[in-house]
């Protein structure tokens, strides 16, 4: 099933395109296939990419070491401050780069920021819900306090992304 958002036609999840086979971990009591990681540039290339063909305006890409949002995209008076996040392989570094991309995109209201996004790789899709159950009680106050934080999903072997709402991650856990 396909849905579309914007312009761009979305996966529904992350397992309709995988091809290739990875060994398993456990996860939220189910066995996962461990996925081949993904890098932040990945995913910042890929959704420029997609945002260029949707008609936003981008800023340029950083140099390296460089700081500053990733992206930010407008078009029609809407700015998107865009921090963009890869896949590792290991757990602990996901979490890491989460928590601190987190930071960062919301210090981003100090720069007027309206629409405050992480930009995940979809694969980090598997592990939302977990990630929003062990936070509940914070990650809804989260919700409440920053209507403007959204989590999109960076699909780089299709070129495609969805957008969700921080609160929706709750809802599904």
């Amino acid at each position: 099933m396909l849905a579309c958002l914007g312009d761009s036609y979305l996966f529904t999840t992350q397992w309709q395109y995988r091809t290739k086979q990875f060994p398993k971990e456990v996860l939220n009591n189910k066995e996962v296939e461990i996925q081949a990681p993904v890098s932040n540039a990945q995913v910042e290339d890929c959704l420029r990419e997609i945002l260029q063909k949707e008609g936003y305006s981008l800023t340029p890409q950083k140099k390296h070491g460089q700081t500053g949002v990733d992206i930010i995209a407008t078009r029609d008076d809407e700015a998107y401050h865009i921090e963009a996040i890869g896949y590792k392989k290991a757990g602990s570094v996901r979490a890491k780069d989460f928590y601190e991309a987190f930071f960062r995109i919301v210090s981003r209201l100090n720069d007027g920021a309206v629409h405050c996004i992480l930009a995940l790789s979809c694969l980090a899709e598997i592990g939302l819900p977990a990630r929003a159950k062990q936070h509940r009680v914070a990650w809804r106050r989260i919700s409440d306090a920053f209507p403007e934080l959204e989590i999109w999903l960076v699909d780089t072997d299709n070129r495609l992304y969805r957008r969700t709402s921080w609160g929706q991650w709750i809802e599904e856990a």
